[in-house]
C-alpha cells in the first residue's frame, strides 16, 4: 500500500445479528457493488474487499511477500474514476490481470463516493464476530488503511475468473431517489413535513457513520423527551436542529432523536455513493 486516500478500509457483508449485542452492521456501504466487484474475480460475493472513499488509492502488488507465483486478478466497482495500472487506464466493472511489482492508481472520482476493489481469494483479515469488516465508529475490525500497510488474499475462491461481464454498467447519478418507510416516531412531525417535498443536498458532514443532509427545516408537533432507542443502518433522526441525518453502517446501534422515516435495504447502495453536494429526493416506499 502506497496511499491508501483520504480513507480506505476492509469490508465484506457486515456484522447481522449482533445488535442486540451493542455491535453495528458495519456492511460495505455499497453492499452490491462489493458483491459484483467479487463476482468478477470469481471470489465469494460475502468475501472482504477494500472500500475506497473519494479516491487517491494506490498499491503495489508483490507477489514474491504473498508467496504467490502469479498475477493477481482484480476487478474495480462502484465509484467512477481514473484507474491506471503501471501507467495504463484500464476499465471499471472488469476483471483484470494485476503482475507483481505493478502499481494500481484509482485517482479522485468523478462520479459517487465509494469505490470497491476486490482481489482474487478477498482479502484476508483476522474475524470479529464471524466479518472481517471496520467499523469505524467503535473500532472493530483491521484498522483503517494506511500507507506502508500490507493486504494478503484470502482464500475465498469460488471458481475460475468468469468470462467478462456485459451487463451495461453505469456511474452513479448526481441525483439520487431514495425509498424511505415511515418511522417509529413519524407522528412527531408535522404533516406538512417538507421530507418527501424538498430537494435535498448532502452535507459534507458526510461518512460511514450518518450523512447530514442540507435542506428546509422538519418542525415537530411533540417536544416530549425521547429515552434511547434502537437504531439500524438507514434510520432517519432529526436532531435539535430540524435537519435530519442519515444513520450509515457504522451509525450508533442506539439513539435519543426521533426517527422520522427509515430507509429501505434495497436503496441503501445508492446512498453509499451520496457525496458532498449530491442531490436527494425521497419517495414512499411501495407497499411490499
Amino acid at each position: 500500500m502506497l496511499t491508501p486516500g483520504p480513507l480506505a478500509t476492509v469490508q465484506d457483508q457486515g456484522r447481522p445479528g449482533a445488535l442486540a449485542a451493542g455491535v453495528a452492521v458495519s456492511d460495505a456501504a455499497d453492499r452490491a457493488a462489493l458483491r459484483i466487484a467479487n463476482r468478477l474475480v470469481g471470489t465469494d460475493e460475502r468475501a472482504a474487499g477494500v472500500e475506497i472513499t473519494l479516491g487517491g488509492f494506490r498499491a503495489v502488488w508483490d507477489a514474491a511477500a504473498s508467496g504467490a507465483d502469479a498475477d493477481l486478478w482484480f476487478a474495480v466497482t462502484g465509484a467512477w474514476g481514473p484507474i491506471r495500472l503501471g501507467g495504463r487506464a484500464v476499465d471499471p466493472y472488469v476483471a483484470h490481470p494485476w503482475p507483481s511489482g505493478a502499481e494500481l492508481e484509482i485517482d479522485g472520482f468523478d462520479h459517487g463516493a465509494r469505490a470497491y476493489l476486490a482481489v482474487r481469494g478477498g482479502i484476508a483479515a483476522s474475524a470479529v464476530l464471524g466479518s472481517r469488516a471496520t467499523d469505524t465508529l467503535a473500532g472493530l475490525g483491521p484498522a483503517p488503511l494506511a500507507a506502508g500497510a500490507t493486504l494478503t488474499p484470502a482464500g475465498d475462491v469460488t471458481g475460475p475468473v468468469p468470462p467478462a461481464d456485459l451487463h451495461p454498467w453505469g456511474p452513479p447519478p448526481g441525483e439520487v431517489e431514495v425509498a424511505l418507510a415511515p418511522g417509529p416516531r413519524a407522528d412527531w412531525f408535522a404533516s406538512s413535513s417538507p421530507l418527501f417535498d424538498a430537494v435535498w443536498t448532502v452535507s459534507p458532514q458526510a461518512d460511514r457513520v450518518g450523512i447530514r443532509l442540507d435542506g428546509p427545516a422538519l418542525p415537530r408537533v411533540r417536544d416530549d423527551e425521547l429515552p434511547s432507542e434502537g437504531m439500524l443502518p438507514g434510520a432517519i433522526q432529526v436532531p435539535p436542529d430540524a435537519r435530519p441525518v442519515i444513520l450509515g453502517p457504522d451509525g450508533p446501534v442506539t439513539g435519543g432523536y426521533p426517527v422520522i422515516a427509515v430507509v429501505t435495504d434495497a436503496a441503501r447502495d445508492l446512498l453509499a455513493q451520496a457525496r458532498p453536494g449530491t442531490r436527494i429526493r425521497f419517495r414512499h416506499a411501495r407497499p411490499a
